[in-house]
């Protein structure tokens, strides 16, 4: 049994396609089949079922795949004690990053990242929660900044700042006329949403209650996965939404003048690097995180009696 045998595996069970693994090993399809059957034998054991499309692993094959990520992590960590003993900032660092974070927390620090550490290369993935979380797992990424607590198992919670939820609301509805907003006051009609799985959708229909009273009375009813696309619905319908802070920085003025923070104490997000608690560069993680902080605006730095909101 070597490493490279392990590495196969784990991309066939990553790709579930034994073409695209070779790719991504970097050898030939016949060679990467041929060390999968050989390992086979030494087993005794089928890993894939290969009569299935997409190639799935068997039940036994599953409990030696999971054995052979964990095998392949703890190997990949030896190169890295050696960088961190010279604390040798390079390679690779691959991030993740919700939909919800990504365009407006990321222009505060990843230009001054880059420039702090030039040896690192940074590779960006936007993806929901549930993708980061398995991609971490499978070991796919390195870091993910997402929306916290989500208590997973072998995952590490580093938390960053605490973002706000602000009201933006047409200048026809209700909520326009308010100076703040409290609880109560989104137990009304014209609520617009982002799609399922966005875990922003699920902080938001806590905060209001339900969600059936989505769009009130309005014979368009639209979801969408974009921040941008509910604001603009909101500009030419009615009804309102909820927004993440960092949404309405760079807002003109005409669009700030339809947000509405709430009362104290503020309902707010976690927002948390996410990694896996073997995962070594630690050191390149807390250079992240502390660019991450030091570049945030002054109002999220500040400590306040805020309700973190649950996803």
């Amino acid at each position: 049994m070597t490493l490279s045998q392990l590495e196969y595996i784990v991309a066939v069970d990553t790709y579930r396609h034994f073409a695209t693994a070779a790719d991504h090993c970097h050898v030939t399809q016949p060679t990467l089949s041929m060390q999968i059957q050989k390992l086979e034998d030494e087993l005794g054991v089928l890993l894939f079922d290969r009569s299935k499309q997409p190639v799935v692993p068997t039940e036994t094959g599953q409990l030696i795949l999971n054995q052979a990520r964990d095998v392949l992590r703890t190997a990949r960590r030896i190169p890295e004690i050696v960088k961190e003993s010279k604390e040798d900032f390079s390679g690779e660092l691959r991030l993740g990053i919700i939909p919800t974070l990504a365009p407006y927390l990321l222009p505060y620090f990843i230009g001054q990242f880059i420039d702090h550490y030039p040896a690192v290369t940074v590779q960006i993935q936007e993806m929901m929660t549930e993708q980061v979380l398995e991609r971490l797992k499978n070991g796919l990424i390195d870091v993910g900044i997402v929306v916290t607590p989500l208590d997973e198992n072998g995952l590490l919670e580093i938390p960053l700042f605490y973002e706000p939820f602000v009201v933006y609301a047409a200048n026809s509805h209700p909520l326009f006329q308010k100076t703040t907003i409290s609880a109560t006051d989104l137990k009304t009609d014209g609520l617009w949403l982002l799609t399922e799985g966005h875990c922003f959708r699920n902080q938001v229909v806590s905060l209001c209650g339900t969600d059936k009273r989505l769009n009130g009375s309005q014979p368009l009813r639209y979801e969408t996965g974009s921040l941008e696309t509910l604001i603009k619905l909101i500009d030419k319908q009615d009804g309102f939404t909820l927004l993440p802070y960092l949404a309405t920085i760079d807002m003109d003025n005409v669009r700030k003048a339809r947000t509405r923070p709430f009362e104290a104490p503020q309902p707010v997000r976690e927002v948390s690097l996410v990694m896996h608690r073997s995962f070594l560069k630690r050191k390149l993680i807390d250079a992240l995180k502390q660019e991450i902080v030091t570049h945030l605006p002054a109002e999220l730095t500040t400590k306040k009696k805020n309700t973190v909101v649950g996803i």
